[in-house]
């Protein structure tokens, strides 16, 4: 099952997203609908919320008076604490009842307005972001929702900042223009990554992208890429990945390469990474094991092919290529990684003379085997100089 967080500042127009997403299919669990359903008139939770707060948190009718909740809490910081240890669990209880509910084939959503703040990122497969100018979700505020100008920054002011979203986010969207352009814009997500991923998923089979060039232009969402999937990766793997290192040419700063997120996972012995409960993690998180991929290249100065053997994962979301290579921690592939990524981030020169190696080599031989093939003399001829940087600066993996 295909989980999605939704997230996005107030005023971002996150309903008219899982609006269109429950049309097309997805069961959306909202996080605020449920945060009323748990102190709805006669349950337990509000029952708790007057024990703690005093009725001057109801209404005339009895029910929550939300606004009065709010002020009661908004500037304490225990008192919110207290308000959060009463509506959480209940929360997080019918959350997971109806995430159960949802059919085999079904993706659902799971639309949360802090999910950034309490940093849920690592809960679901995507992290969308519903995303809008601060002044168009400002005007917004006051236009739609009748708040007050110094009433709609103060909420907007206690969220995340528009940059820490966007750090936690896979896919976002924007919301600036008219509402058609967001409805059609989470149809094209839904239609060309989320159903396919979902598929694969199900499936445990790995995406199968376009062929991509080997040089594309630095991205500096690399970085953050990989921090999200780690972080993914290590909730999933816990004890049994004692180390998750991004590696590759994403993980050189400025340096110009292939689209793809290396991930290094150091196991202490690929006995572990063979356990199936192992394997059935990273599949559930969209990671299937592609079983012929066994081994990296020795090179010439450690041939012993027993020292070079690894597990390989793929991704199966057709929106982002990661490559998972799980590694006994210490092995020569482990080490090789860490230091060859290390050396070309300290030598400019180096990192320069790789790019005009693959540049040159992919000219030659296209995309096929045979590039890869012709990679390998030139791995082995800078180990010696790989060396000399380790000995002359300490280097340890």
């Amino acid at each position: 099952m295909l989980r999605i967080g939704l997230t996005g500042g107030i005023g971002s127009g996150k309903s008219t997203a899982t609006g269109a997403l429950a049309e097309l299919g997805a069961l959306v669990v909202d996080a605020d609908a449920l945060s009323r359903e748990v102190v709805a008139p006669g349950t337990d939770g509000l029952s708790a919320v007057v024990e703690r707060f005093g009725e001057g948190v109801l209404d005339s009718d009895g029910a929550l008076n939300r606004s009065a909740l709010a002020t009661a809490v908004f500037d304490d910081e225990d008192a919110r604490r207290e308000l959060e240890a009463i509506i959480h669990p209940r929360i997080a209880t019918r959350t997971s009842e109806l995430m159960a509910s949802a059919a085999p084939d079904q993706i659902v959503v799971h639309d949360v307005p802090l999910l950034v703040e309490k940093r849920m990122g690592p809960n679901y497969h995507l992290v969308v972001v519903i995303d809008a100018h601060q002044g168009t979700r400002l005007e917004r505020l006051v236009q739609q929702r009748g708040m007050s100008e110094a009433q709609a920054r103060a909420r907007m002011d206690h969220q995340a900042s528009d940059d820490q979203r966007l750090a936690a986010a896979d896919v976002v969207l924007s919301n600036d223009g008219p509402v058609h352009e967001l409805q059609q814009a989470t149809r094209a997500l839904w239609e060309q990554r989320l159903v396919p991923f979902d598929e694969n998923l199900r499936a445990d089979r790995v995406a199968r992208p376009a062929q991509q060039a080997v040089l594309a232009d630095y991205d500096p969402s690399w970085a953050s890429t990989a921090q999200r999937l780690t972080e993914r990766i290590s909730a999933a793997l816990g004890e049994r990945a004692p180390e998750i290192e991004h590696v590759g040419s994403t993980a050189v700063a400025g340096m110009p390469g292939k689209d793809a997120i290396d991930l290094q996972i150091g196991v202490r012995s690929l006995s572990d990474a063979d356990d199936p409960q192992f394997v059935q993690a990273l599949s559930r998180l969209g990671f299937p094991r592609i079983d012929d991929y066994r081994m990296d290249h020795p090179t010439d100065a450690l041939p012993d092919p027993s020292l070079w053997v690894k597990r390989f994962h793929g991704s199966a979301d057709p929106g982002r290529v990661v490559h998972l290579h799980v590694r006994e921690l210490g092995s020569a592939g482990w080490q090789y990684a860490l230091l060859f990524r290390d050396w070309l981030r300290a030598e400019p020169d180096a990192a320069v003379e790789y790019v005009d190696v693959k540049a040159r080599l992919s000219q030659e031989h296209g995309l096929n085997n045979g590039y890869a093939e012709a990679k390998a003399p030139w791995f082995s001829s800078i180990w010696p100089r790989m060396q000399a940087f380790a000995q002359r600066t300490g280097w340890t993996d």
